[in-house]
């Protein structure tokens, strides 16, 4: 029965869940601490949405992340996750539209249990078959299909599909719907049991995803203000894209310095950078916080960001956005050979 106690342990689960954001080594700015906050309301309404009302495999639903940033989520990218089973077959079907990139991959999503969300199948631009109309149709299944064929293990839960702008005033991302093949007629009617799994599911969910990019954090803490390659295993295990190179990092700033970062461009259909905070939330992005192989300013092949709390005048400029730290990621999409950043910290009244 879902009575009184299965609420109650909802909330303490949430209330434990808080204490992430007073962790030792997050920062206790008001700033940092409001965004850790708002951070976890953004996951518990995910959270429930996911477990509650779109959790029926048989009637799933691709559901836009709408102001839900998680894992360095990027700034670029429109994203849309459903609920799946890898015992089922669902058919994927709409329009490509004109935005730079897409991919979809169905998961193994674990957060809830051990912060993992491993690939069981991809499927990308590079394979992807379009009708002469536009139009596109994927079939999701355990066994293979003609055409667009997108793996199901049977560990399967979730399908992601990532749309990613080059140039958000002129692409046009693709309008994408899911249906199970063959499965129920109906859907199931809500009861107790249903419930109390699915409120202690959504706190779990809650507290190991932001425990889980909390311990990132405090990894890439041990080299600030560099972005060194600390292995792809670990991003791919908490539901990376293959097709990218990950270079994450964490940055901190005394007042009237710069973080530069300056690298070679490697040959690939897209790159970015963006800036994030502790919780590894790309910031908000009325700011200039990322820039991408189009909107980069090149000086003979080679990219120079200025990370700083204003506008030095050369380099690509990043706005800190009233942070002093924070994290960041660098991603090389497809790239043939993947350059580590030189990065330095510099005096900026002194340039």
């Amino acid at each position: 029965m879902a009575d009184a106690q299965v609420w109650a342990e909802f909330c303490q689960a949430l209330e434990r869940a808080g204490e992430v954001v007073l962790r030792d080594r997050a920062p206790a700015t008001p700033l940092d601490r409001a965004e850790g906050y708002r951070y976890l309301t953004r996951l518990v309404r995910e959270m429930l949405y996911s477990t509650v009302e779109n959790a029926d495999p048989d009637f799933p639903r691709l559901h836009e992340l709408d102001r839900v940033k998680i894992g360095a989520d990027n700034p670029d990218n429109v994203y849309l996750s459903a609920n799946i089973r890898g015992d089922r077959t669902y058919r994927i079907t709409g329009t490509r539209g004109t935005i730079a990139y897409f991919s979809i991959g169905s998961k193994a999503n674990r957060y809830a249990k051990d912060g993992t969300m491993a690939s069981t199948g991809e499927l990308s631009d590079a394979d992807l078959v379009v009708e002469p109309d536009g139009t596109v149709e994927i079939i999701a299944s355990a066994t293979p299909h003609d055409k667009n064929w997108l793996p199901l293990a049977p560990d399967s839960t979730s399908l992601v599909v990532r749309q990613t702008y080059l140039d958000r005033t002129t692409e046009v991302p693709g309008r994408w719907r899911i249906e199970c093949v063959g499965g129920r007629a109906e859907p199931r009617d809500l009861s107790p049991e249903f419930l109390t799994k699915a409120l202690r599911r959504a706190a779990l969910s809650v507290h190991g995803t932001a425990a889980t990019f909390a311990h990132w954090t405090e990894l890439f803490m041990t080299r600030p203000n560099e972005l060194p390659d600390f292995g792809q295993e670990m991003f791919q295990r908490a539901g990376g894209d293959p097709e990218i190179f990950y270079l994450h990092g964490y940055w901190t700033l005394e007042p009237g310095q710069a973080w530069v970062i300056e690298t070679e461009v490697p040959d690939c259909p897209y790159w970015n950078f963006q800036l994030s905070n502790w919780w590894m939330e790309s910031l908000d992005n009325d700011r200039r916080i990322t820039v991408n192989k189009h909107t980069a300013t090149l000086d003979d092949g080679r990219l120079t960001i200025v990370v700083a709390p204003r506008d030095p005048g050369w380099g690509n400029w990043i706005d800190t956005s009233g942070h002093t730290s924070g994290t960041a990621l660098l991603r090389w999409l497809g790239a043939d050979h993947h350059p580590i950043p030189d990065c330095r910290v510099i005096d900026l009244e002194a340039t």
